[in-house]
């Protein structure tokens, strides 16, 4: 990737360092090493789970835009929800595993409780924690290990914290009287990821996550709750989701949903994840696949005009629907407008925005 390129996009991959996998037949280390120890924990439809001895579970990522340390929290290995698209399957190549085992073989993080304890006395006043942000937090698995219950647990007793969480599952809803009491000292924002409001087409993108209907209803919930909450409609899929219509239509939808803020980014095709989508793409929009094959050859972004057209797309949706608006998706607290008045944090509680009655969303 060139330098110019990195800049531009370096902002969404703040959060996913990425290194050079291990070579086939090399010695196992680390977390390959971790991960060949590690002992069968149950399993579920077409999948393997594995209860894994990790070191550490607060993760530090440095900002090469000067924006200095992000910590981030993944309490699981691998994701059930097996969408097309997603860029953290390379993770599980640092494991001598395949990006296919991705959703096949979940690794359970164990101790996550204890080890988080002790790592968060190296987090500094006004350094953000993010949660999820290479795998969900409340995939299906999470309602028998709860490991993110856990977590969740321990930052309820801290103070002073900036923590942003997000995902796909209505499962966050069992979690939101814990999720109030983190919110009562700390400053949280909460991400519901729905990428389409198209049932049939969400079912295809992400086989296993919950339907987007269900997700928008959790959103009405945790706001509802007095949560800080809002939507990505991440990533926007070039010719099937990026279209001013779409964007409006889930702008609305969000809304209706009463949430804080609404944030769109486009799609990005880590080498990872390439293969994978565009086979997805091949099946349902083969007229699609020449325009993917051209636009991402060699690259993993998209060209900066297109993304400057997402971003007034969005901009313009977000001031039409009266909805506060993320500058980004590597912070996950800081960087949010709202039209309607200041953000009041750190120690902004339940951090509730002053929006309109909203309108009922239509049948």
């Amino acid at each position: 990737m060139g330098e110019q390129m990195a800049n531009t996009h370096q902002a969404n991959l703040e959060l996913f360092p990425s290194f050079p996998p291990m070579a086939p037949g090399a010695p196992l280390t680390g977390i390959a090493r971790l991960a060949a120890a590690s002992s069968p924990a149950g399993e579920g439809h077409r999948m393997e789970l594995r209860s894994l001895e990790v070191r550490s579970i607060l993760n530090r990522s440095v900002s090469r835009r000067g924006l200095g340390f992000t910590w981030s929290i993944n309490p699981y290995r691998g994701c059930e929800f097996a969408c097309r698209y997603c860029y953290a399957r390379y993770t599980h190549e640092f494991m001598q595993l395949q990006p296919e085992d991705f959703e096949r073989k979940i690794f359970i993080k164990q101790n996550s409780a204890w080890l988080l304890e002790q790592e968060l006395k190296q987090v500094r006043r006004g350094e953000e924690i993010a949660m999820g942000t290479a795998t969900d937090p409340y995939q299906p698995t999470e309602r028998r290990a709860k490991v993110t219950e856990s977590l969740l647990e321990v930052l309820a007793r801290q103070r002073g914290l900036r923590i942003g969480l997000v995902t796909k599952s209505t499962l966050i809803e069992r979690d939101i009287t814990l999720l109030q009491k983190v919110a009562e000292n700390n400053t949280l924002v909460l991400h519901l990821t729905i990428t389409t409001p198209n049932a049939a087409l969400a079912r295809l993108l992400e086989p296993r996550a919950p339907r987007p209907d269900l997700r928008l209803r959790t959103v009405a919930r945790l706001r509802q709750a007095g949560l800080r909450t809002g939507i990505l409609c991440s990533p926007l899929l070039p010719g099937i989701t990026d279209t001013g219509k779409a964007l409006d239509g889930m702008a609305r939808r969000a809304k209706a949903a009463g949430a804080s803020f609404f944030s769109a980014q486009p799609l990005f095709l880590k080498p990872c994840s390439k293969e994978i989508y565009l086979a997805f793409v091949r099946q349902h929009f083969p007229a699609l696949e020449p325009m993917y094959r051209q636009r991402f050859e060699g690259e993993a972004f998209v060209s900066r005009a297109y993304r400057n057209r997402i971003e007034a797309l969005v901009k313009a949706v977000c001031a039409k629907h009266g909805l506060g608006r993320r500058r980004g998706d590597a912070l996950l607290t800081r960087q949010v407008e709202d039209p309607g008045k200041p953000l009041d944090w750190p120690g902004s509680g339940s951090g509730l925005l002053s929006f309109p009655d909203s309108e009922a969303l239509p049948g």
